[in-house]
């Protein structure tokens, strides 16, 4: 019997994108690594549970959610949860942050000062900047404003962004240029939490750190993982969740929140590149530069 895995999904340590394996594995995701693994052939996606709790039922989920759990493992899971808006009373100090994941895409968020910029990794911002620190109501309501006066969103699709990292401009000064005019903005707005100390405008660039520098344009998405599937692939760059691997038929983006649930196995004998998974593909942009 073949030996299967269980991913528990993917997060960014200082030296880069590490996916992580039930039991406790790790497997550092550097440029160039091959990535190459099958879905087990009867396999059957399960609910990975809520907060480090085990689905009681093991129920079936979609393979295209990147939840990965079912309704009542995600209402269990969000809680008592910051991004859900289910608590107030977090003591910790939280940060404002500025983040541009391409042309005419800026959004507003809060994370934990004691986090860092993990959270802005995660998301995938290829450039950000703090805008202020404080307690998390006072953070709540300094994002409020920001959407409310300067109509910033706090969401930006995950699909939108995939897209869009082929039309990144090549200077750091042009990927900082809207955060930094949005960052003027904001800080002169009346209305600003007494309690929020503003930070200055110090935009921080993942270009680099992402692999995004020169790289191909990806050609679509994986949809979902199915039973029997195969993908094997480089990695040519890594953004939040995103894995852009060529393959024969292109670089194609793997969002890692699609493995957990799943049983997977050794890709196999074959060669290199195989793809045997649903593909969304990209639509091309106007100026056609895909």
């Amino acid at each position: 019997m073949a030996q299967v895995w269980r991913c528990s999904g993917l997060r960014w340590s200082d030296d880069g994108p590490v996916l992580r394996w039930s039991g406790g594995r790790r497997s550092p995701l550097g440029r160039g690594k091959r990535v190459a693994f099958g879905v087990a052939e009867a396999g059957v996606r399960e609910c990975v549970g809520a907060r480090g709790h085990a689905c009681p039922t093991r129920t079936p989920v979609s393979g295209r959610s990147t939840g990965a759990r079912c309704e009542e493992c995600a209402r269990l899971d969000r809680a008592h949860s910051v991004a859900a808006d289910t608590i107030a009373d977090d003591p910790r100090p939280y940060h404002v942050y500025l983040a541009w994941f391409g042309p005419g895409m800026v959004k507003v968020g809060i994370t934990a000062v004691e986090r860092g910029p993990a959270r802005l990794l995660e998301q995938g911002a290829v450039c950000f900047s703090w805008l202020g620190a404080g307690p998390l109501m006072a953070a709540r309501r300094a994002e409020e404003l920001l959407r409310a006066a300067l109509r910033v969103p706090d969401r930006i699709p995950y699909g939108d962004k995939r897209v869009v990292r082929a039309l990144l401009p090549a200077g750091r000064a042009e990927r900082a240029a809207e955060i930094e005019g949005l960052h003027a903005l904001a800080v002169a707005l009346g209305g600003w939490p007494e309690s929020l100390v503003p930070q200055p405008c110090q935009v921080v660039d993942h270009v680099a750190v992402f692999g995004l520098e020169g790289v191909a344009a990806a050609v679509g998405e994986v949809a979902e993982l199915v039973p029997g599937g195969v993908l094997d692939g480089e990695l040519v760059a890594a953004a939040g969740p995103d894995l852009h691997l060529a393959t024969r038929r292109g670089v194609v983006v793997l969002d890692t929140r699609l493995l957990p649930g799943w049983e997977l196995t050794a890709a196999g004998g074959g060669e290199d590149g195989r793809l045997r998974l649903p593909v969304r593909e990209f639509e091309a942009p106007q100026d056609g530069l895909f």
